[in-house]
This record gives C-alpha cells, sequence and structure tokens, in this order.
C-alpha cells in the first residue's frame, strides 16, 4: 500500500486522533467537537515581487486556523513555505491544541503561514509581506486572542516584525507575540529551547531504555534551528552525533561530528556539504544509518511506508512535527521502534513560548538559567504523565500521549459548557 505523502500530515492525525479517541471511548459528537477548528483565515496579499529589473505585482495566501482555546488564548507558529496548504495548517493546528495541553500550559492551538519561498524575496519584500499579513489578521490576534511564533522560515526577526506592526495599532503590546529578539522582549534561551528540549527528552528516554547517553550514536536529519540545538546540547551530554544533514544532503563521522565546528561551517558557507573529516551522505541515507537513535529534525513525513522498513535505529524521538507518517508508525512500532511524538518531544519550544509570554504580561524577564530550569521541569512532568499511562494501559507513548492531551482538552470544553 502506497501512502499519498501529498496530505500525510492530515491523514496521519486524523489516524493518530482516532486511535487516541477509541481509547477514550468518546462519542460521536464529543470527536466532532474536538476536531472542528473554532475560525479559519485565508487573506490574499498583494505585493510588488522585483524580477529580471522590474517589479512584477504577486499576490499571495496567507492563512491563520484557530483550532481551540478552552484551555486559553491560541498558540502556535507562522510557516512561511512554498507547500504552505489550508489542510497542512489545519493538522498543524490541532496538533498545538494537544501539544499545549500534554505539557499543560495554559493555551489552545492555532497555525498560520503564507505560501512563499523566502529565499525569492529581497529583506525589503519579507518585512512588507510579513507586515501586510499582519494588517490582514490583527483582528483576531492579541496577547489574550491568539499569539503567533516562528516556525518554518520564520525567525526572531519576522516575529519583531510583526510585534511592531500590531503595537502601530494596539500600543506596545510585546505579548501579541513569541521567539522575539531579547531586545524587544524576547526570552533568554527561546532560541535553543526546542532543540534543547528535545536532547532532555532524548536522555530521559535512553535511560528508561539503557541506553548508556555517552555511547550513544545519534543521527539528526535537519540543521535548522531544533536540529542543531539539540545536536549541540547532546553532545554536550556526551553523545556521538555521528550524522547530520540539511537541505542539501547530509554528513557523517563514524567517531562524531564536532557540532560547533558544523554551526560554523553552516554560518559561512550556507550548507554541510565540505565539512571538514566527514564525508557527504544523502538525507535518505542517514534515516537508514545502523544508530542508537534517530532524531528527524526537518519536515513532515520523512519516515513514510517506502523508508520504513530501512529504520534501524532502536528510538527515534520526533524533533520535527509529524515527520512520521501513520503507516510507517505501524511497521516501526512493529519492528519494536520506540518512538517519542512530536507532541512531548518538541514541546520545549511552546513551553518557552510561553514563558516568555508570562514575563512580557509581568513586565519581568528571567534569566536564562531559570528559563531552562523551568522548561525541564515541565518536560519532565509531561513526560513521566506519558510513560506512566503508558506501562499503565500497555499501550504506546503516541497514544498515550494523545489521550492525554484529548482529555485535558475534552475536560475544559466540558467545563466551559462549550
Amino acid at each position: 500500500m502506497q501512502e499519498n505523502l501529498n496530505c500525510c500530515c492530515h491523514d496521519s492525525q486524523a489516524h493518530f486522533l482516532t486511535q487516541a479517541m477509541q481509547h477514550l471511548d468518546l462519542n460521536a459528537a464529543q470527536r466532532k467537537l474536538l476536531l472542528q477548528s473554532f475560525r479559519e483565515i485565508t487573506v490574499q496579499i498583494p505585493l510588488e515581487v522585483r524580477q529580471g529589473g522590474k517589479k512584477t505585482l504577486h499576490t499571495f495566501t496567507g492563512y491563520r486556523v484557530q483550532h481551540n482555546h478552552a484551555r486559553g488564548p491560541f498558540k502556535g507558529g507562522l510557516r512561511f513555505h512554498p507547500e504552505v496548504k489550508l489542510e497542512e495548517i489545519r493538522a498543524l493546528a490541532q496538533l498545538m491544541t494537544w501539544k499545549t495541553a500534554l505539557v499543560d500550559i495554559p493555551f489552545g492551538g492555532a497555525k498560520g503561514g503564507i505560501t512563499i519561498d523566502p529565499a525569492k524575496l529581497t529583506e525589503n519584500e519579507l518585512e512588507t509581506l510579513t507586515r501586510r499579513f499582519t494588517q490582514k489578521l490583527a483582528p483576531v490576534l492579541g496577547e489574550h486572542e491568539d499569539i503567533p511564533a516562528p516556525d518554518v522560515n520564520t525567525n526572531p526577526q519576522i516575529m519583531a516584525w510583526i510585534f511592531d506592526e500590531y503595537s502601530k495599532s494596539h500600543g506596545h503590546t510585546p505579548a501579541v507575540v513569541t521567539g522575539k529578539p531579547v531586545e524587544l522582549g524576547g526570552s533568554e534561551g527561546r532560541l535553543e529551547a526546542t532543540g534543547f528540549g528535545v536532547a532532555f527528552i532524548t536522555g530521559r528516554m535512553c535511560s528508561d531504555l539503557s541506553i548508556p547517553l555517552k555511547q550513544a550514536r545519534i543521527a539528526i536529519q535537519g540543521f535548522g534551528n531544533v536540529g542543531s540545538y539539540a545536536a549541540l546540547r547532546l553532545s554536550e551530554m556526551g553523545a556521538h552525533i555521528v550524522a547530520i544533514s540539511d537541505v542539501f544532503g547530509g554528513v557523517y563521522c563514524k567517531d562524531g561530528v564536532d557540532i560547533w565546528a558544523a554551526m560554523r561551517h553552516v554560518q559561512e558557507n550556507g550548507r554541510l556539504q565540505g565539512l571538514k573529516g566527514t564525508k557527504e551522505i544523502s538525507n535518505e541515507a542517514l534515516l537508514a544509518l545502523p544508530c542508537d537513535v534517530l532524531i528527524p529534525a526537518a519536515m513532515e513525513g520523512v519516515i513514510n511506508c517506502n523508508n520504513a522498513d530501512a529504520i534501524q535505529a532502536r528510538l527515534v524521538i520526533e524533533a520535527a512535527n509529524m515527520p512520521i507518517t501513520h503507516m510507517a508508525d505501524d511497521k516501526l512500532r512493529t519492528h519494536g521502534t520506540v518512538i517519542v511524538p512530536d507532541i512531548l518531544a518538541n514541546a520545549g519550544g511552546v513551553t518557552v513560548s510561553y514563558f516568555e509570554w508570562v514575563q512580557n504580561i509581568q513586565r519581568f524577564p528571567w534569566d536564562k538559567s531559570k528559563v531552562f530550569k523551568r522548561m525541564e521541569t515541565y518536560l519532565s512532568r509531561a513526560y513521566e504523565d506519558v510513560r506512566e499511562l503508558s506501562r499503565r494501559k500497555r499501550m504506546d507513548l503516541r497514544t498515550s500521549a494523545y489521550e492525554l492531551a484529548v482529555q485535558r482538552t475534552l475536560q475544559a470544553v466540558t467545563l466551559r459548557g462549550f
């Protein structure tokens, strides 16, 4: 059976949710209530783009899906990518609802983005596009309504433009967006948070599986913000990062890649290829490497039914959102592979986004050590909740995580009387 990878994000989300809802014995009305979006917004953004020496008017499509706010304001990232589609954004908005519920922070779930390749825009064009997108969304944003954050191809600078544009009509409102530069109210540690959280969860899981972290061979697909900081922290914890990769391909070193050198190399050259002391491999080959831990930290659906049988890692940590399709998930678990789901593994980012929001509301910044200590407290609690339920009901970690998240969300919906 072949998977339709163009809609794997939506299909996999539905599959994982169905399993959890069956365990909870939810009726049809409860399922419909939890799956429906509160609001879905599609906007058209006109922009003059310089091409071939002259300016041409283009209209780009932007989205914001607000899934559920029973537990608090909508929260979720904005991605700028040519493959952004409403169906994908809808699934990712749901994912944020479950993630915030699982880690037990007072937010709901949302997601948004623009169908655009930002690499094809100048910085001025990107700023104009971001500000016009913010203008379109401003009526539904707010520090107690909907708080965006960075995602694929967005960064602190883009969040700064959103904060500035929104504040023009609403006054100084830093809490309207998280992931900002520290100089504008961003939290210390926010940049590293998702990757460091992935490393923390990896360490806990390795301990439970009796995999000595200081001897563990780890491969990481994706060397953006999440993958690079996960690699850096895991190498500091003593693990051997034998392979890393970016969109152009990967590099391998059996004795472990020097992650600091890799980060400097990417900053200077824009890609990992050519890193001294390594040999080049493809992203596909990286996924199939014999290793103790595999961390997909790139895009959705990279592990699917076409390559699941090639995965040799004993443990897979989902640093990206939905990197494993539901059909691949079934195959891997049949082979005995342990999978830590994305809503637990990469929740460090949204947890520290919550801390940034709190600091902005209070106008009282925290130091980095306090941020990371509190992040680990939240992640540890969520990890222990998932592990305990998994052991008690003899379920896989993903179903356990979804069951906890759905149950908490349903409880909030029921108590509020929606």
